[in-house]
């Protein structure tokens, strides 16, 4: 099974976060070969720019990060046209592009999101935390 995770997801999980709920490190923890942890584009995206901007400290910035994506054997997942195409049926329960992109990106690849995004759980979207 594929899973999607939120940018948080992946920074916690990283940097060892007792914020991650034992399901979430589970989920992604699990080397099954069945098992497959995507991360979008997208996220490495929002990372670069709250990075740029101050509001997210990581070692090594955005290389690094994407460094440690890589070592665990993540798959970075592009943004389709697919994916594009289901944000405009999306209903307003979020206001962030990102947050929005990724539900858009889960549905169309029919995969669930792990998060503890409040927003993101109102959405017709599977999600795991």
């Amino acid at each position: 099974m594929r899973y999607l995770l939120d940018t948080h997801t992946v920074l916690w999980f990283l940097e060892d976060s007792e914020q991650l709920s034992e399901k979430a490190a589970a989920v992604i923890e699990n080397r099954d070969s069945d098992n497959r942890i995507v991360i979008s584009v997208a996220s490495l995206w929002e990372f670069t720019i709250k990075h740029d901007l101050g509001k997210l400290r990581f070692e090594g910035g955005v290389t690094s990060f994407r460094a440690m994506i890589d070592a665990n054997g993540w798959i970075v997942l592009p943004i389709a046209q697919s994916h594009l195409e289901n944000l405009p049926g999306l209903p307003p329960v979020h206001r962030d592009p990102f947050d929005r992109l990724l539900v858009a990106t889960a549905k169309s690849e029919g995969i669930p999101i792990v998060t503890t995004d409040k927003s993101i759980r109102e959405y017709d979207v599977p999600c795991v935390w």
